[in-house]
């Protein structure tokens, strides 16, 4: 199958590691992957935001970019939720209705990389190795919106050398929503305070999810207590293998001292 990557504007432009990596783990699975160059953000954090009409030429780009496409992978429950949640409905609004089918059409063939994985290529266990222990913590929209249920956990279940322990409060939000944690900060990093007490009760090594964001969120605080756990995306898990394992690069950028 012919899979277009939607690396998602934060991967590319933060941690383009997590785009690789789910670019090396598809092309395992014997896919070919393409990049389609002119893609951009989803439009996401301007309807979040209350700009929707600015988002209308954010979305049809975005349709643009990926027409034709098979199959359409993202490592981010959240942009796929925006994809399948707001692109249609956003240009509907606009009255832009055939761009709002197109939307709606893309979406259909628009998959976070779990759901992938498991519900249209029907596999688990995708011969990755990691040896650490490692907590998982299922972000908001993929686990609310996207309703990705156990499917990360029955990918990390078949890693082999992969201790996987329960986080406590698993569902309980860890503060990052996007311009959330900016215009609600005290309250953010009350809530990111109650996630990183839970994660660090696990004595996990790694902490893993399927957003960038939110690892970055839960990343950087962990950073900051020097705790020694680290942040790294279901991705860069999923395609490390015994030959040639990832390095242990956290998904969180720099964070000063």
């Amino acid at each position: 199958m012919k899979v277009a990557l939607f690396a998602t504007c934060l991967v590319d432009t933060m941690v383009p590691q997590v785009a690789m990596a789910t670019a090396r783990l598809l092309e395992r699975l014997g896919h070919e992957v393409v990049v389609p160059p002119g893609q951009s953000c989803c439009g996401q954090m301007h309807v979040n935001t209350g700009y929707r009409r600015e988002a209308v030429p954010i979305v049809a780009n975005h349709v643009r970019a990926f027409a034709g496409a098979e199959a359409v992978v993202a490592p981010s429950g959240s942009c796929v939720a925006s994809i399948h949640h707001q692109q249609a409905a956003v240009a509907r609004r606009a009255g832009e209705h055939a761009l709002a089918e197109e939307a709606a059409a893309l979406a259909d063939r628009t998959w976070e990389l779990s759901q992938f994985l498991v519900d249209v290529l029907g596999v688990t266990d995708v011969g990755a190795y990691y040896p650490h222990r490692v907590t998982y913590h299922p972000t908001c929209h993929s686990l609310r919106m996207l309703k990705v249920a156990d499917r990360p956990l029955q990918l990390l279940r078949a890693v082999r050398g992969l201790d996987l322990v329960e986080l406590p409060a698993a569902d309980q939000c860890c503060g990052f929503g996007g311009t959330f944690a900016v215009k609600n900060a005290e309250t953010s990093t009350a809530m990111l305070t109650d996630k990183m007490a839970n994660v660090l009760s696990t004595h996990a090594e790694v902490c893993t999810a399927g957003d960038a964001s939110c690892l970055m969120h839960i990343g950087g605080g962990l950073s900051r207590l020097r705790s020694g756990t680290r942040t790294v995306h279901l991705a860069e898990i999923l395609a490390s293998t015994e030959e040639a394992v990832t390095p242990h690069q956290s998904t969180t950028p720099a964070v000063p001292a």
